[in-house]
């Protein structure tokens, strides 16, 4: 598994930017809860490649930088390192002239990019909260897709359209994972 991921982070390291395209049992499941229609989720995904096609079109950002994008419901998380304040104003910059962002989560470090085992460790939490957001019973109808979680550097990141009381009983079950440095809401809540 680590080899997978280690192979995982490095073709995401060719161009410094990842996304995560979503697949039809994905789409089928939020489109099943209702909090986002199929034109919110498709202009979300135009939103991250567009975001990604713009960034990797400089060729300074794309080799001093390692940026992430998830947009939802318009909002885009922008995760990542920039070695300089103004590397991030100059990516923030571009994002914000993205069709269809409303909104933009600067959530960018100072720093140098990560390094490809420290992102293999972010994939490998990653894929650990979701699995134990797929193991939620005490809330009546949720659903996992209803929470988007993101890490960099041990950072988690949460987006999504939910209740008060279900993304409570999210940051909970994230608090107690393994590695997990800080946990960083951007939800929309409902409630």
């Amino acid at each position: 598994m680590k080899q997978l991921l280690l192979l995982f982070a490095a073709l995401s390291a060719l161009n410094g930017c990842t996304t995560t395209p979503i697949n039809e049992v994905e789409l089928a499941s939020e489109l099943a809860q209702g909090r986002r229609s199929r034109v919110a989720i498709i202009t979300d995904q135009a939103i991250e490649a567009d975001s990604y096609d713009e960034l990797i079109s400089d060729k300074e950002l794309q080799e001093l930088t390692h940026i992430n994008v998830h947009a939802f419901n318009g909002a885009a998380l922008v995760t990542g390192e920039a070695p300089t304040e103004a590397l991030r104003t100059k990516i923030i910059g571009i994002i914000r002239l993205v069709d269809n962002v409303k909104l933009v989560h600067n959530k960018i470090a100072i720093a140098y990019p990560s390094d490809l085992h420290s992102r293999a460790s972010d994939a490998e939490l990653a894929d650990n909260i979701r699995a134990a957001l797929d193991k939620i019973r005490t809330l009546q109808g949720f659903n996992p897709a209803m929470v988007k979680a993101y890490v960099e550097n041990g950072m988690v990141y949460l987006m999504g359209k939910v209740h008060r009381n279900e993304g409570t009983v999210a940051i909970n079950l994230i608090r107690y994972q393994p590695h997990v440095k800080q946990i960083v809401t951007v939800f929309e809540y409902l409630d």
